[in-house]
Order: structure tokens, then sequence, then C-alpha cells
């Protein structure tokens, strides 16, 4: 599946947050990672994730879709980090 994840963390998680997701995914822009896993990598994430925030104080938004074929990405500006250039 292809994985979006988008976050606004508590300063003192933001770290943590950002150093679990570049495991598993790639930095787009500013609290933004995606690409592409598996579901058990997924799961990984989602538990990991739980693990570090606080629900009452962070958000976390996950989107999930099918492939990357299945959803379309546009970009106003300069790409802070293409996926494309990543060897």
């Amino acid at each position: 599946m292809y994985l979006i994840i988008v976050y606004d963390i508590k300063v003192e998680r933001v770290n943590k947050v950002k150093s679990f997701l570049r495991q598993n995914l790639f930095w787009v822009q500013n609290s933004v990672f995606e690409g592409e896993v598996t579901k058990s990598e997924y799961l990984n994430i989602e538990s990991g994730l739980n693990d570090i925030i606080n629900i009452n104080e962070d958000s976390i938004i996950m989107y999930k879709f099918r492939t990357d074929d299945m959803m379309q990405k546009e970009i106003l500006g300069i790409e802070k980090s293409p996926i494309g250039e990543i060897l």
C-alpha cells in the first residue's frame, strides 16, 4: 500500500516521530512522510507511533492507498525532497 503521514506533534516528541518514520518512509516536507509499505510495515508504523505520541496532545493523519497509481499528486512551488532522486 502507499502511505502518506502528516502530523502535528508537540515539540518534545517531534524528533522521535521523525526518526521513527525515516525507518520506513521518505520525508517529503515538514511534518509529511510518504512511501510504499507492506501491511506488516504499516502495522509496525501504527504501533510505533502510538507508543511515541500523546493522544491527548498530538495529531497524526495516515492516508492509505492501495498503490501509488490510485492517487494523483500535484506540487505547487518547489518540491522539498523529491522521492525520484533517492537511490
